[in-house]
């Protein structure tokens, strides 16, 4: 990778092979949310989007007990909520662009040419579920706990959750889930469709390592082309311009040397090994 990675304090960021991880470091806060953990976040991603290098999948946890339990409450003692933020949107009303700011350091891992991999457990709520939401899937544990509680500070999900838990579970089980500020198990968030997978606590770093590496076996090409297509289809186009992207994202494919070697590797009977060119 040509980019450099920025040193920071409250993430860490690792990379083995072509998949990298992303931890959240704050176990003494159950990696709650702040604006230097949304400052450094935010430039991670726009590090990896700028140049990916070899990354191919990436992993999104939480060190210690818990995926992350929201917001740190202390972020409220400013009357913005948001002070510390760096860099922050152009935009005239001060707290929209405080918002729109702290929303870049979420929606990158949906827009990121690479697939993004939540790994899920203990607690996830408020910031830290639209995290995982932000991700394109979520293997959740067993007994983790889940929920957009915002209502309960007075505030409605505003780190990318209103526009992503509807495309999951659907506009009235969102609405449902928001304006309760309800709480649910893992078991349930499966149920609905916030999940992918459901795995024992055990078994959690195991399935996610699993998954990552599955993926990270695909062709890039077509992964990334798959992931624009899909998302594509959320986005109120049509089906006509939703095609429209997929036939995009499969020209370069067809161009490929991935394309060929994996016809070479089938025809070897063999598997094929991908450059992502």
């Amino acid at each position: 990778m040509s980019t450099e990675i920025p040193s920071f304090e409250t993430i860490r960021y690792a990379v083995e092979g072509h998949v990298a991880t992303l931890t959240l470091a704050r176990p003494d806060r159950l990696n709650s949310f702040t604006p230097q953990m949304w400052n450094e976040m935010r430039a991670l991603g726009r590090a990896l989007v700028a140049d990916p290098g070899d990354v191919r999948v990436l992993v999104v946890r939480g060190e210690g007990r818990a995926f992350s339990s929201g917001i740190d409450t202390t972020v409220f003692a400013d009357p913005t909520g948001l002070a510390g933020l760096t860099d922050v949107v152009d935009h005239p009303d001060r707290e929209v662009a405080t918002v729109l700011t702290a929303q870049e350091s979420y929606v990158w891992l949906a827009e990121a040419p690479f697939l993004t991999i939540a790994a899920v457990h203990g607690y996830a709520f408020g910031a830290g579920l639209q995290l995982a939401l932000a991700c394109d899937l979520r293997v959740m544990a067993e007994g983790t706990s889940v929920g957009l509680l915002e209502h309960t500070y007075g505030i409605i999900p505003d780190l990318t959750g209103t526009q992503f838990l509807p495309r999951l579970v659907g506009t009235g089980k969102a609405l449902e889930l928001i304006v309760t500020a309800a709480k649910i198990d893992a078991a349930e968030a499966y149920r609905i469709g916030i999940a992918e997978r459901l795995v024992a606590p055990d078994a959690l770093d195991a399935e996610v390592a699993a998954l990552a590496a599955q993926v990270a076996a695909q062709p890039p090409l077509a992964v990334r082309g798959a992931k624009r297509a899909v998302r594509a289809a959320l986005d109120g186009r049509s089906v006509r311009d939703g095609l429209l992207v997929e036939a995009e994202g499969q020209a370069p494919c067809l161009r490929s040397d991935d394309f060929r070697e994996a016809i070479t590797a089938f025809v070897e009977g063999r598997p094929p090994v991908y450059q992502g060119r």
